[in-house]
């Protein structure tokens, strides 16, 4: 599974739409996000995923932890959200 890269210019109701494709394949997802307006694109695409689950009666849970991500050739500290149902 490939990670959902979200930037500080992405649009949150597509990042989310891109999850839940994800988690509707393959049961889960990871978010990377470099940044503070990365990491507030990728926690409202999140919320949003959730509503979307929350209206067919299912749970989503969200695990968030560091990680070193290489962006641009240069290792980053960013973080990395694990997405997937209950």
């Amino acid at each position: 599974m490939d990670a959902i890269k979200v930037s500080s210019r992405s649009v949150p109701k597509s990042v989310a739409g891109a999850i839940a494709a994800v988690i509707r394949a393959e049961n889960s997802a990871e978010v990377q996000a470099v940044g503070a307006g990365a990491v507030n694109q990728a926690v409202k695409a999140i919320a949003i995923t959730h509503i979307y689950f929350n209206e067919e009666n299912r749970e989503l849970v969200c695990v968030p932890s560091f990680s070193e991500l290489e962006v641009n050739g240069e290792e980053k500290t960013g973080i990395s959200f694990k997405v997937e149902l209950r």
